[in-house]
């Protein structure tokens, strides 16, 4: 049995992730901790959660507790991986790894000397629409993939935006950048899934609209080893929905696959044909890479995104926000 406790037990946990670990086979959440006793007590509470803490310290003396969940703001995931990995706990760990790729660096060693396993949260590789659109590649649906284009443009506050009173995603001292750092990891991840090994990347990132502290128009040409280069553009100071996209368009030289990255569709055209295949996406989206995750922790399965694949995403975030 794989036994959790959650460590940030706020907005992310709310729905996304905590009740999965509840949900997952062989798994059991006993423990959330939050640094506000009052909202961890509440948490607990309406989770059906037994206990609950607001130190860190207080949730790694459990002999009874063997996976931690780090679902706090970017800037401590460092810190808090080390100290689990090193209080003898496999971790989950959300993304983005860490502030840089240097901070994920810093937890390689510990993670290899303590002989426990760490999985990054980049759950969409579990979900339906993003495995059907490896296998239509790895399928040849398309034929040799020529290029990929990428467009996400969002409002700061949108539908697919998550929102917190202190607004620490757009503090990079907190979150390592922008809204870029925040959903950026879900696109990158994707791609190093699906096309493998980058050759070369180059990219800047800007403040068009001066709201806050962090960038939030971003620019990426990405190289994969295969040849496939990629191009993207990530705006978050758009004024009007209506001008709003998600879209990702990976074109080959028999066609063309398109989907958004918060939806649960693909397009597949060939020719004059179109194919649309639809997913029905669980209420508590990371289940399905809570379950791998699980799988992985009691040894009957691969790990479903190593370290050494966050930390890759995390270059590539650093490359082009540097």
């Amino acid at each position: 049995m794989t036994t959790w406790a959650i460590i940030g037990a706020g907005d992310v946990a709310e729905i996304k992730s905590g009740p999965a670990f509840q949900k997952a086979d062989r798994s059991e959440l006993k423990a959330v901790m939050r640094r506000n006793p009052a909202k961890a007590e509440d948490f607990a509470r309406r989770h059906g959660v037994p206990s609950w803490y607001s130190t860190v310290e207080d949730v790694l003396s459990r002999e009874d507790i063997n996976s931690i969940y780090i679902a706090t703001p970017p800037s401590s995931h460092k810190d808090l991986a080390i100290r689990a990995l090193e209080a003898g706990k496999d971790v989950y760990l959300e993304k983005p790894v860490c502030l840089t790729e240097a901070e994920c660096r810093e937890i390689q060693p510990v993670l290899e000397s303590s002989g426990r396993k760490l999985v990054v949260a980049h759950y969409r590789r579990g979900l339906g629409a993003f495995l059907k659109v490896k296998e239509l590649l790895d399928s040849g649906a398309i034929g040799t993939v020529q290029f990929v284009n990428i467009r996400v443009f969002q409002k700061e506050e949108s539908e697919i935006m998550t929102v917190t009173e202190d607004h620490w995603r757009v503090n990079p001292e907190v979150s390592g950048g922008g809204l870029f750092h925040d959903i950026g990891p879900h696109q990158i991840d994707l791609m190093l899934y699906y096309f493998g090994e980058v050759r070369e990347v180059r990219g800047y990132s800007t403040n068009r609209s001066a709201k806050n502290p962090a960038d939030d128009f971003v620019a990426a040409h990405i190289l994969f080893d295969s040849g496939i280069p990629l191009e993207g553009l990530w705006s978050f100071c758009i004024d009007d929905m209506n001008q709003g996209s998600d879209l990702c368009e990976i074109y080959g030289s028999e066609g063309v696959i398109r989907f958004s990255f918060f939806g649960d569709k693909v397009s597949l055209v060939r020719g004059s044909d179109e194919h649309i295949f639809s997913f029905d996406n669980p209420v508590n989206i990371q289940q399905p890479m809570i379950q791998k995750t699980v799988d992985y922790f009691q040894g009957l399965g691969p790990n479903p995104c190593s370290l050494e694949e966050g930390m890759k995403c995390m270059a590539i975030l650093d490359a082009v926000t540097s």
